[in-house]
């Protein structure tokens, strides 16, 4: 029936089987054992439900972005309008190489060719470290996944000798091998290694599944850079083509 308190009967003696009792009926040493783990895996479910509502909201606003900056809108008016509201990644990508951009053209457009190269260069480096700067920025919380998913289960299985070792104990001090003395040690002792594989699974899948959208995402930043880059190339090729036919 619904809401009755799990227990097995061993030998005559009506054991508690409920996790809640397993938890309390355990060492000390086991008891923060499996406190650990449920924190890590608290902890790192809320970085996959934050990871995965972040990407969301980024793909969409980059998206949208792109939306715009290919359709043909000039860039110095995209550039006012979101200057002030660099809300993501892209957003700040974009306005980092506009930024140095305007800095290198405040003058007009460089005549040499080396100091267009040199602005080129300043371009890309500049959206090259915001990229970096930002994938840092992303990618917190993923060290702690993968800390998750491969410490998670020897946590639990040190959490599983001990308690087994306490059944050995027990077993000594009462000269009884029956079955109602052992198995609630036993069962408590694998309890633990239960909750490090719950924190260790979703920890693991978590990591990997986030590591390869986080590497997608930053190809794409590398792809806007790209053709950011070379959009700027052929407004100083057109440039320098007009000022020889002058």
């Amino acid at each position: 029936m619904a809401g009755e308190v799990e227990a097995v009967n061993l030998g005559g003696y009506a054991h508690d089987m409920s996790a809640w009792a397993l938890f309390m009926q355990a060492d000390m040493i086991v008891k923060l054992v499996m406190l650990a783990l449920i924190f890590a895996s608290i902890w790192s479910w809320s970085i996959i439900f934050s990871k995965r509502s972040t990407l969301i909201r980024l793909n969409r606003r980059a998206n949208r972005f792109e939306d715009s900056f290919w359709s043909g809108e000039p860039l110095d008016k995209i550039y006012e309008r979101v200057k002030n509201s660099k809300e993501d990644p892209m957003l700040r990508t974009f306005a980092a190489g506009m930024d140095e951009w305007q800095a290198g053209v405040v003058g007009g457009v460089p005549a040499r060719e080396s100091l267009q190269a040199s602005l080129r260069q300043r371009v890309e480096r500049a959206m090259s470290v915001t990229i970096g700067r930002e994938m840092n920025a992303l990618e917190r919380g993923m060290t702690f996944l993968a800390s998750v998913g491969s410490s998670a289960p020897f946590i639990g299985l040190f959490g599983t000798v001990w308690g087994i070792m306490n059944s050995f104990s027990a077993i000594a001090s009462t000269n009884n091998t029956s079955l109602a003395v052992v198995a609630p040690g036993i069962a408590e002792a694998l309890f633990a290694t239960a909750l490090g594989l719950v924190a260790a699974i979703p920890a693991v899948i978590g990591y990997n599944v986030f590591s390869s959208a986080l590497n997608r995402y930053g190809d794409r930043l590398e792809a806007f850079t790209d053709e950011f880059s070379a959009i700027l190339s052929r407004h100083l090729d057109s440039q320098e083509v007009g000022r020889r036919a002058a």
